[in-house]
């Protein structure tokens, strides 16, 4: 082995385990990130779900806490870990939802544009979607200015628009709602698209079809 041959192993092999890591980190993500549209989209059994679901919360809080400091492992875990609280829908998914709220308001500390901006539109969402006081912590007002901060960072986001189109029909916004999620459909399709973006418009267009029905 040559001088410059040695020099190029010895730097691989310095380089690679970062690299390695790197790459290990956002297949991790990704495969989470399917996993979790499969049993959202694509698992009507109820049962099933509740498993598959509380198995990948399991499988997202190793992550996060395999990962210090990674603000897209906590946001994911989030997401998951609010979606079981959604699926189970008992006396527990408040502290579920509660627990999301806490990841998410780490993740904001470390990166509040991870994802671009998903901290803010998923703070967002557990806002308006649990009660208020004094049974939880909901508040519309709180959450539409989370959403606000999520749509500013990405303007022509999926998740963005859909949540922020949402929030203003449940508020019986209907114009506005209607505008926000025509614009939401017109989103660049997600990286490697299938089941989540396929999912998320299909929920879109459901929603612009009860918009039309209320109108």
């Amino acid at each position: 082995m040559n001088r410059f041959t040695r020099f190029c192993f010895v730097s691989l092999a310095t380089l690679c385990p970062f690299a390695v890591c790197a790459a290990t980190m956002d297949q991790e993500l990704a495969d989470l990130q399917q996993q979790w549209a499969v049993i959202k989209y694509q698992t009507p059994d109820h049962a099933r779900q509740e498993q598959e679901i509380s198995a990948l919360a399991d499988r997202a809080e190793q992550l996060s806490h395999d990962n210090p400091g990674n603000a897209e492992a906590l946001i994911w875990q989030a997401i998951i870990i609010s979606t079981q609280a959604d699926i189970e829908n008992n006396i527990g998914a408040l502290g579920e939802a509660g627990h999301a709220r806490d990841l998410l308001l780490q993740a904001e500390k470390i990166n509040p544009r991870a994802l671009g901006g998903l901290v803010y539109t998923s703070l967002g969402v557990l806002y308006y979607k649990v009660p208020g006081w004094p049974v939880s912590f909901g508040d519309k007002q709180t959450a539409r200015q989370y959403l606000e901060k999520g749509l500013a960072i990405n303007p022509d986001g999926l998740d963005a628009n859909f949540f922020y189109g949402d929030f203003l029909y449940q508020d019986r916004d209907f114009s506005k709602a209607g505008t926000v999620l025509t614009h939401a459909l017109a989103a660049p399709q997600e990286s490697g698209g299938g089941v989540a973006d396929g999912g998320r418009r299909q929920e879109i267009r459901a929603l612009l079809a009860k918009i039309g029905a209320e109108e």
